[in-house]
């Protein structure tokens, strides 16, 4: 381990596999577990900079690799001070290595055993991506915390389509690990380097994939290769498979998950950093959570509500503006809901991400995940987020 990112782990609940700590990075520390909002081409959509770090309180954010690299350029991005600078940013910066939205264009790139080559989806352009050149886009960025080059397959795989994918990104991840300490051996600043442990939904391969990767001595491990159409059960037996494999002293990241309810399904079993567009996604789209369910607010029900989106919440648009009012800008088409939906939504995340590691340090979260549960079953019996269409 080069140490460029540590982990000091504060707690672990000896019931299941939860675990509190803090992420040490060079631009500031980040209690875990956490949930990392998705700012793909160097934005959140909705939000500026000072309300994601002071309102929303997010003390780490993801950026695109993909998305950047085409535009504006990493170039670019360097020679204006990193992405950091170049959007204002505070706190510590996540990229993925891109390969989720390269092989998610599967009409427009091709994979051989040194990367994979592509077209860009804005101008039809040809690139390629490798193992080392994703390593020094994100490096060019002024990433915290880095992805190598990986294989997501699709759900559902075939075996033997899952092995080899499997195989490519231990290959690709050796390659990038070397790539990588040969460059932070020449550079000032600190920079991580996670490896993804991936084989689609066979837990011997995820549990197989997981011990190779451990030759990497990494900073970090990632989970990949969820949340691509499998059920959630699926994905939570995927990150069991890998947990008691993956170092203790070390953060585990699974990468594009989940709901407001399964957060707390995921750290159970050993999971300290999350991200996913949802909260994001699905605050523009007026589907907004809160402590009490969700709210569709485009139902007549709230047509006339003059109570606050969620009672228990003091986020600005809560403490602000009522469900009847927020109704109004959603059927207007106003930019303004976007923007107060997803500052409550990530804000809602974020708070059950501290109730979650609150739990954890008082020796309390085999409570409070019972308590979840029961909260969740009892609005899939009563139908509370049924929709009373307007």
């Amino acid at each position: 381990m080069l140490g460029q990112v540590t982990f000091e782990l504060l707690k672990e609940c000896p019931e299941t596999r939860a675990r509190a700590g803090i992420l040490h990075t060079a631009h500031g520390d980040i209690p875990t577990p956490i949930f990392m909002p998705v700012g793909t081409q160097g934005t959140v959509k909705g939000l500026n900079q000072r309300e994601l770090w002071e309102e929303v309180k997010a003390p780490i954010i993801l950026g695109n690799t993909y998305h950047l690299y085409l535009r504006p350029g990493h170039e670019l991005i360097q020679r204006l001070g990193g992405l950091h600078k170049f959007m204002n940013w505070p706190g510590a910066l996540l990229t993925d290595s891109g390969g989720f939205q390269v092989f998610s264009l599967s009409e427009l790139r091709k994979i051989d055993e040194g990367g994979v080559t592509f077209q860009s989806h804005l101008d039809g352009s040809r690139h390629r991506f490798t193992p080392e050149s994703t390593v020094d886009v994100q490096l060019a960025l002024g990433s915290d915390i880095m992805m190598v080059l990986d294989e997501c397959p699709p759900y559902p795989s075939e075996e033997s389509y899952a092995r080899k994918s499997m195989e490519s990104t231990i290959r690709w991840a050796r390659e990038a690990f070397v790539h990588y300490r040969q460059r932070i051996s020449q550079i000032p600043t600190k920079h991580a380097l996670f490896p993804i442990v991936q084989g689609s939904m066979y837990p011997a391969m995820r549990r197989e994939c997981a011990e190779r990767m451990l030759e990497f001595d990494a900073d970090g491990y990632a989970v990949g290769g969820l949340s691509v159409g499998e059920p959630g059960p699926l994905s939570l037996e995927m990150v069991e498979a890998t947990e008691g494999i993956l170092p203790r002293d070390r953060p585990r990241y699974a990468m594009g998950v989940g709901m407001p309810d399964e957060l707390p399904e995921y750290v159970a079993r050993g999971i300290d950093m999350m991200d996913c567009v949802l909260p994001s996604r699905n605050a523009r789209n007026g589907h907004l959570f809160t402590s009490e369910g969700r709210v569709i607010i485009k139902n007549a029900q709230y047509k006339e509500d003059a109570g606050p989106l969620d009672p228990n919440c003091s986020c600005y648009t809560c403490t602000n503006y009522s469900r009847a009012y927020l109704r109004h800008l959603f059927q207007a088409g106003e930019i303004l809901f976007s923007s107060l939906a997803t500052r409550h939504n990530l804000r809602r995340y974020l708070d059950i991400m501290g109730e979650i590691r609150q739990s954890i340090l008082l020796g309390q979260f085999p409570q409070y995940l019972k308590s979840v549960k029961q909260r969740s079953a009892r609005g899939s019996q009563t139908g509370t987020s049924a929709a009373i269409e307007a």
